[in-house]
């Protein structure tokens, strides 16, 4: 094992294409997405447009903080639309390759939209004439700026009315206003042959060209929030990431692949100044609580500045006061912050909004990952007021019946009936299929209560010098230990934890993905462990591409039901990681290596969530139609599994990494470079 000193990394944009064709809202609505969309992000803007790069509305447009800035940008030569060749992407920007009738020839001219997002959109338009005589050729671009807010694109994609635009020193201008709510949407074209024609929502040019001529049309599009525009994302980090080596190649070209979504699915927050990590594209571009923190634990030892700049953004935005439209109590931490109109005008909770009964512990569980990985005190000392609210409102109002879990009941008239990690209104079944009602006490909620007590102890006890407040939490979590074991343990069908407690104290005993997350937690006793691990990985849960979200056996299982029988690979990586956590290294090892090669059936970029069929069934991993990709935590799974691979943990008393490696059957050898622990960089091999 080697160090060496840590530099800084510095990000790039990330181009994606035709990533998804279903979107699902978090209350479960299914809308439809183009099949062969292209989209190009950054930061917190992205744009979707079709094959040819036009855009038409529907879910299509140029989005800037949940406001849709380009409703309408559709390409015309000579009154007509192009026809298509090919359209790809690559590495920061999509290429639209076209083709349009010149000169008595049906592909006399060839178009080649280049697009770029940096802040604002900028797209290279070029027109060569093929033919042997002169060509006159007359490009237009009709656009039009709806400024809907996400979630009305998402819930009636037709969008609003048409929005004033009017001439702008040599472009068009497209305003919105409504009382302090400001969005403009300022766009520019220019031709070294100028003449640009303006018209309202539409800008064109008239172009001559000899025979095998090529001109040259640069449109800009800027977006305005507040009159400020779009900024290109950029932010200073390492300037290596962890490298690693292997002898098996999927395992490298997935490794490689999580980096590139991780890069591109950091963004940066108004007055924070750190990078954060968004839950996913394309609608996700965003802090989520749960997704972010969850994320930053996965990646930890990839870069913990990601920890510390989603914490602190976190803390800054910790609840205070009670308001049940956003189902906020003091010390509770976000589950969703967006900007749009609506959440502005108070129209959806969203501002930020507090449905999640697990964000709060897993803000601790992470604070101390990340002093785990750092050793930096001052930054713990820093975080202590938000840590302590947090620990009052495990104490004092996450428990809604008095039964003495953490539970959930929705208050907020536009929010979540469920508010665990699976959160579709059918995600908390009983055996039999039927639903419960909150309020809900899930059992890997439990289990980040006592792991969030308990690490919030050590910190107590080695940080803030409280020994009192350490002594409590210990008991605390103790209590919590031995009651959810007698309260949650079900003796039935060979013994497995229920999935929740329902608001009369009565067991969900549906057999689901969720107690292996009890095992991350610590939360199980060593005599319950082996048939947690055993259940988790019987043909009924394990598919043979992962564990599944239920159970083949009980009855609202269906491997195509968002919670309910598919595969999620965060999912499974917090599984694989409680089993290397207890010792079950094999069973971990056999869900890593499940993963990993489900990988390669996906271009190596793990997918949101994919179909829970038998391996057996299928031979390979099925497709999801309502999956997004790339997704903060799935992209975090590879380095999760990596790190078990490896038995990777780090000392924060003596700045040491302590290795214990256990190999899947497929490895012979594994070597990680540049793994960022106390300040330094380190080389490990297993």
């Amino acid at each position: 094992m080697t160090r060496a000193s840590l530099p800084r990394l510095q990000y790039s944009l990330i181009v994606f294409r035709g990533a998804c064709s279903i979107l699902r809202r978090e209350k479960g609505e299914d809308i439809s997405l183009l099949n062969g969309s292209v989209w190009v992000t950054a930061g917190s803007a992205f744009c979707i447009s079709d094959a040819r790069g036009d855009v038409r509305g529907r879910e299509e447009g140029l989005f800037y903080r949940d406001t849709r800035h380009l409703s309408r940008f559709v390409l015309r030569v000579n009154g007509e639309i192009p026809h298509l060749l090919s359209s790809e992407s690559s590495g920061d920007c999509a290429g639209f390759y076209l083709f349009a009738p010149a000169g008595g020839s049906r592909n006399g001219l060839s178009i080649m939209r280049r697009r770029e997002l940096a802040g604002g959109l900028r797209e290279e338009i070029r027109l060569t004439n093929h033919t042997r005589r002169p060509v006159e050729a007359l490009l237009e671009l009709e656009l039009d700026a709806d400024f809907a807010d996400l979630f009305e694109v998402k819930e009636h994609p037709a969008g609003r009315t048409d929005e004033p635009v009017r001439e702008d020193g040599g472009g068009l201008r497209f305003v919105y206003r409504r009382e302090d709510f400001r969005r403009d949407t300022r766009v520019r074209l220019e031709t070294a042959e100028g003449g640009v024609k303006l018209d309202s929502g539409r800008v064109g040019t008239r172009l001559s060209l000899e025979p095998k001529q090529t001109a040259t049309v640069l449109v800009t599009i800027t977006p305005e929030a507040g009159g400020v525009p779009a900024a290109a994302p950029a932010g200073p980090q390492r300037s290596v990431s962890p490298a690693l080596h292997t002898d098996w190649e999927t395992l490298e070209r997935t490794w490689e692949q999580s980096l590139a979504d991780l890069r591109a699915l950091s963004f940066r927050l108004d007055g924070e100044p750190g990078l954060l990590l968004a839950a996913g594209l394309p609608w996700f571009m965003t802090l989520f609580g749960r997704d972010a923190l969850i994320t930053a634990f996965q990646t930890v030892h990839l870069d913990p500045e990601f920890s510390r700049s989603t914490l602190r953004a976190l803390a800054r935005r910790q609840a205070t006061d009670f308001d049940d439209f956003r189902d906020a109590e003091p010390g509770k931490i976000l589950h969703e912050l967006r900007f749009g109109e609506l959440a502005h005008f108070g129209e959806v909770p969203h501002s930020p909004y507090y449905g999640t009964v697990d964000a709060t512990p897993l803000f601790l569980v992470l604070l101390h990952e990340a002093w785990r990985w750092t050793a930096d005190e001052e930054f713990v000392r820093e975080l202590e007021r938000p840590a302590r609210r947090a620990l009052e409102w495990i104490k004092r109002y996450s428990d809604t019946d008095g039964d003495g879990y953490a539970d959930y009941r929705m208050r907020s008239s536009r929010g979540l009936n469920n508010q665990g990690w699976k959160d579709s209104d059918n995600s908390v079944l009983y055996a039999d299929g039927t639903r419960a009602e909150p309020p809900i006490a899930l059992c890997e909620a439990q289990g980040y209560v006592y792991d969030a007590l308990m690490r919030s102890a050590e910190l107590a006890e080695r940080v803030w010098r409280d020994a009192g407040l350490a002594r409590k939490l210990r008991e605390d979590a103790a209590d919590l230990k031995r009651r959810f074991d007698r309260d949650f343990w079900v003796e039935a069908r060979g013994g497995y934890y229920a999935l929740a407690l329902d608001g009369t104290g009565r067991q969900v005993d549906s057999v689901t993905s969720n107690m292996g997350h009890l095992l991350w937690s610590g939360i199980v006793p060593e005599e319950r462990s082996r048939a947690v691990a055993d259940r988790l990985m019987e043909d009924a849960l394990f598919s043979g591409w992962g564990v599944r979200t239920m159970s083949e056996e009980d009855g609202g299982y269906n491997p195509i039901e968002y919670h309910n029988g598919t595969v999620w690979p965060h999912d499974n990586s917090l599984i694989a990681y409680g089993l290397y956590r207890y010792g079950y290294r094999a069973e971990a090892n056999r869900i890593a290596t499940a993963m990993i090669e489900a990988a390669r059936h996906f271009d190596y970029r793990l997918p949101e969530v994919f179909a829970g069929y038998r391996r057996e069934e299928t031979r390979f991993p099925v497709g999801y139609p309502t999956t997004c990709s790339p997704q903060g935590w799935a992209a975090g799974t590879p380095p999760l599994l990596v790190r078990a691979m490896l038995g990777l943990e780090p000392d924060p008393e003596s700045c040491e990494l302590a290795l214990d490696p256990a190999l899947p059957e497929p490895l012979s050898t594994l070597r990680l470079e540049n793994v960022p622990a106390f300040g330094e960089l380190w080389t490990v091999e297993g």
